[in-house]
């Protein structure tokens, strides 16, 4: 088969593609062919250098899905030609997440899914939707469970409610849609007019130049009427924080994700005032995948995918993805 792995380029990682043996399952596993995988904000961190021990010859990308092409002993419920798609982490099928899962992040911690064929713990694959074809499935792993546990497994999100979302990335993406699908409010940022466009059409009812309202933390308490959100998919990280948290309403719950953005460590004394909750997120287990992929298929939700890349074009999915230009996800087609 053929996998790619990172190399080193100077002071940062470059994909390359060269051949290795198929993997054969184990006990508990199944071997997947791949048909499509989708890039996170994460890849281009693990790319950039900042995690060289963790990159050297590892196959990036946590996202994949495809069909199962053997089986190992053991397994049951699964078959062969079956459609599925790769959990996040190997190892937290399901209830708390402890260092085992932790140590089983796909791309990061062990090899990633950018490969014709991985071997996986039987446990760490999903049924597909049927009404979503493979690159459309491959965009679920990280940034789709990544939003769901944001809003309903953590937050609980309620229909009435209020969410701010930030940009037009995969995970913000995701988070207008669940929201809306739930009949909350949702107010999103944007520093682009088309974009702000898509994320209307995705069911944003406010978008907010962050660029023309630098303030933009104000403009959401004017949204409404002074009290603030209830949620907050905060996806910036450091230089977006402190603006989320004025922009949080009282008793509210802030998700906090990303690390897009840099700046001073702002104060968390708001979190004390308006008796808010703060939760930390990364991704998800094999029972949220799975829960989130039946509420996409009773909702008819499908992924918003901005570019398609060939399998021998993986670099120019990194950079796509690096130029930020992006509403949505990146894919990159195996099969």
């Amino acid at each position: 088969m053929r996998r790619y792995a990172y190399v080193a380029d100077g002071d940062r990682f470059l994909p390359r593609l060269h051949e290795a043996p198929d993997p054969r399952p184990g006990p508990g596993e199944v071997v997947v062919r791949l048909r499509a995988c989708s890039l996170n904000y994460r890849d281009l961190v693990l790319a950039s250098g900042v995690r060289k021990v963790a990159v050297g010859g590892l196959t990036p990308l946590s996202d994949g899905a495809g069909e199962i092409a053997e089986i190992g002993a053991g397994v049951a419920g699964l078959t062969i030609g079956q459609r599925v798609t790769a959990c996040f982490f190997r190892r937290w099928p399901h209830g708390r997440f402890d260092k085992a899962a932790q140590d089983s992040a796909q791309g990061g911690a062990v090899d990633g899914m950018l490969a014709e064929l991985v071997a996986l713990p039987a446990a760490a694959v999903v049924a597909t939707p049927a009404h979503l074809s493979d690159e459309e499935a491959a965009c679920l792993p990280c940034a789709g469970v990544t939003a769901w546990n944001a809003l309903v497994t953590r937050g609980g999100v309620q229909a009435g409610q209020s969410v701010l979302t930030l940009g037009s990335g995969g995970v913000s993406c995701f988070a207008i849609q669940i929201a809306s699908a739930l009949k909350a409010t949702v107010i999103a940022t944007s520093g682009s007019a088309s974009k702000a466009q898509r994320l209307r059409g995705l069911g944003a009812t406010t978008v907010i130049d962050h660029r023309a309202v630098p303030d933009w933390d104000r403009a959401v308490r004017e949204a409404t009427a002074g009290l603030g959100v209830d949620h907050v998919v905060e996806v910036g990280g450091i230089g977006t924080l402190e603006r989320s948290l004025r922009a949080l309403a009282v008793g509210g719950h802030l998700a906090l994700i990303g690390v897009l953005t840099d700046g001073t460590p702002p104060t968390v004394w708001p979190l004390v005032h308006k008796n808010a909750t703060l939760s930390g997120i990364y991704v998800g287990s094999s029972d949220h995948l799975r829960t989130f992929a039946g509420f996409l298929a009773a909702h008819a939700i499908r992924p918003v995918i901005d570019r398609s890349f060939a399998y021998t074009e993986a670099a120019a999915a990194f950079d796509h993805l690096r130029a930020a230009g992006h509403v949505g996800k990146v894919v990159v087609r195996v099969g």
